[in-house]
């Protein structure tokens, strides 16, 4: 009966005191990282120049990273406003008259591959060139309209094929009454070619620039690693591990990272408010079909996820070789 007792009453002071154990362990370990976290961030406000320089540094291959992608991100709208249609524009020789175009619209509209026609005459698309283009005054100067006809062709069914287009077009080029027949469908894919070579352009400037902040980072920590070499050595000496003595220089990457991705906003964010007003001007010429696109909030996070992690990254990459070949003598 009595060791029933005693077993009974020791089993919640073992679990008490295992609890109590985890608790402590864990408290020390989260005021371990507290103190590495803002002692980190200490350091780097008591070195305000170099600081300053090398964030400024890294900012700017961050920015120019988000600056291209949002430069091709911006010209994405223009294949995305337009109607991807397959419409053909039948422009008329010059000596052409209306009447004359007007009867060849209404017999295109009579072949069996053409569903619609329109007919812009010279005086009509001069009028919207004068509008649209900002060149009034520089048209009023000709002696005459340079602009020809046109005759907007659609195709009776929007599924016919490349080389069922090809046809018509080789066929309506072949009128004695036709100069030119394009194509509205061939320079979107012509755009939409050099917006994926743009994008893969992008993809490996961003990666440069990332190794770029990769050695910034990987060099700033060198020299603070050495700068504090003799402490490095001591703290060795009294049996700290490699873990324990990288924490702090690895917060100073976070910080770095973290700090150049936000000043790499800022940047890009203003460059984008100098360029709304010229584009906005620009936009109302073309019936606003184009607006300046900012860092979403999705965005924002993974710039300053992606730069974080370079920062990092790079710290880590330099202890883990340095911290090898620092060994006391």
């Amino acid at each position: 009966m009595r060791k029933e007792y005693y077993r009974k009453t020791k089993a919640p002071v073992r679990k008490k005191s295992l609890a109590s154990s985890l608790g402590d362990k864990l408290h020390a370990y989260m005021d371990i990282h507290a103190h590495a976290f803002f002692s980190s961030l200490g350091r780097l406000v008591r070195s305000p120049f170099s600081s300053i320089m090398t964030i400024a540094v890294m900012s700017i291959a961050i920015a120019l990273s988000a600056g291209f992608y949002l430069f091709v991100a911006n010209i994405q709208q223009l294949t995305d406003s337009f109607e991807d249609s397959n419409h053909l524009s039948v422009f008329l020789k010059e000596q052409v008259s209306d009447q004359t175009g007007a009867k060849l619209a209404e017999t295109l509209r009579k072949h069996g591959n053409i569903q619609d026609t329109k007919l812009i005459s010279r005086a009509q698309a001069l009028t919207e060139f004068r509008e649209y283009s900002g060149f009034g005054a520089a048209i009023d100067a000709l002696d005459k309209n340079p602009l020809p006809a046109v005759i907007q062709v659609m195709p009776s069914s929007e599924s016919m094929t490349q080389q069922q287009l090809e046809q018509l077009r080789n066929t309506l080029s072949q009128l004695p009454e036709v100069d030119q027949v394009q194509l509205d469908l061939e320079w979107v894919k012509r755009l939409q070619s050099i917006l994926a070579l743009a994008e893969r352009g992008v993809t490996l400037l961003s990666t440069i620039f990332g190794m770029g902040v990769l050695f910034i980072t990987g060099n700033t920590i060198r020299l603070e690693l050495h700068n504090r070499r003799e402490e490095v050595i001591i703290a060795k000496l009294v049996g700290a591990t490699d873990r324990f003595i990288s924490r702090p220089f690895l917060y100073t990457g976070f910080w770095l990272g973290l700090l150049s991705g936000i000043t790499a906003w800022l940047i890009v964010t203003v460059m984008m408010m100098v360029l709304q007003t010229p584009v906005d001007e620009l936009s109302k010429l073309y019936d606003g079909i184009f607006n300046v696109l900012y860092l979403g909030f999705t965005e924002v996070i993974v710039l300053f996820g992606i730069s974080t992690l370079l920062g990092v990254s790079g710290a880590w990459l330099v202890l883990v070789y340095q911290l090898r070949q620092l060994n006391p003598e």
